[in-house]
């Protein structure tokens, strides 16, 4: 009673371990709650996963899907092959992600820049934009790919590298932009009006005050689209580039099995997993900021 009254433990609603200096009871329940459902995810994942196995190795043409798919002879033969045609694809990535960063940031200052006078580069980065987000990304690879060097323009590059750099940097742009757009619409406009009330100009506001806080915030959004450039490197093969998806192709033609497919499968999980976490873990800390600057 008197505990109550002067600030004792039942001020905080916190109970106390009988031990003395023992952790407080609710802490305790809480950390047994916690192993438990952590032990009943463990155990439903193993019974799910199992069950699932079960049901595959147990089906009527197991024998032939086995050895058309997990031949371990042909695994051994076609991972040598196929991991360093993996550099292709990264190559392409990196190559292309820089001129997408550029050029979509460009895309998207236009399209927020105000005024009618801004007009005509509005509409343009607008049709830009729709319409590369309209066709589908395989399309403009061929067209690109095969077209243009059909027209035999004297100086024109002709490698098919080049066309596929071309073709994503097209392709990702009208993607990336929308990303950049968003972040700049979602600086506040007292932001900019506090900036041009010290003295800036409105592109100096945009550089130095908008753009900076815009990019911060779309970080996690920009790697999810580059995940998706990373996959979509594979579509290139369709034009000759022997990236990792075209050695596969030709492993299987030569092996007449499937296996080498799913090694590449395996090497993609492998990059790719890692950097979605990554993303994960970006956005809870932009959250816990968010959360943070809320209080």
């Amino acid at each position: 009673m008197g505990g109550s009254l002067t600030g004792g433990p039942l001020d905080t609603g916190e109970l106390v371990s009988p031990a003395a200096g023992g952790p407080p009871l609710r802490s305790r329940r809480f950390e047994r709650s916690a192993l438990r459902s952590t032990l009943i995810a463990l155990v439903s994942t193993v019974v799910f996963f199992g069950v699932l196995a079960w049901i595959v190795v147990h089906a009527p043409n197991w024998p032939d899907v086995q050895r058309s798919f997990f031949n371990g002879t042909i695994w051994n033969q076609s991972v040598p092959d196929i991991v360093p045609a993996f550099g292709v694809n990264v190559e392409l990535f990196c190559v292309s992600e820089v001129f997408i960063l550029v050029l979509a940031l460009v895309l998207a200052v236009l399209r927020s820049l105000p005024g009618p006078v801004f007009f005509p580069l509005r509409l343009l980065a607008t049709a830009y934009a729709d319409i590369f987000r309209a066709i589908p990304g395989i399309l403009i690879i061929y067209l690109l790919g095969f077209g243009i060097p059909a027209l035999q323009i004297p100086g024109v590059p002709t490698s098919t590298f080049f066309y596929a750099v071309v073709s994503l940097t097209l392709v990702y742009s009208a993607y990336v932009s929308e990303v950049y757009r968003a972040g700049i619409q979602s600086i506040h406009p007292s932001q900019e009006a506090a900036a041009r009330s010290l003295g800036l100009t409105q592109f100096q506001a945009l550089r130095y005050v908008v753009l900076p806080q815009a990019v911060r915030r779309v970080i996690p959004p920009l790697l999810n689209d580059f995940i998706g450039l990373q996959k979509d490197t594979v579509l290139v093969s369709y034009i000759g580039v022997v990236e990792i998806f075209r050695q596969s192709q030709i492993d299987q033609a030569a092996a007449f099995n499937f296996t080498p497919y799913l090694v590449t499968a395996l090497v993609f999980l492998v990059i790719t997993i890692p950097l979605a976490r990554l993303v994960d873990v970006l956005i809870a800390r932009d959250r816990r900021r968010f959360l943070a600057g809320a209080r």
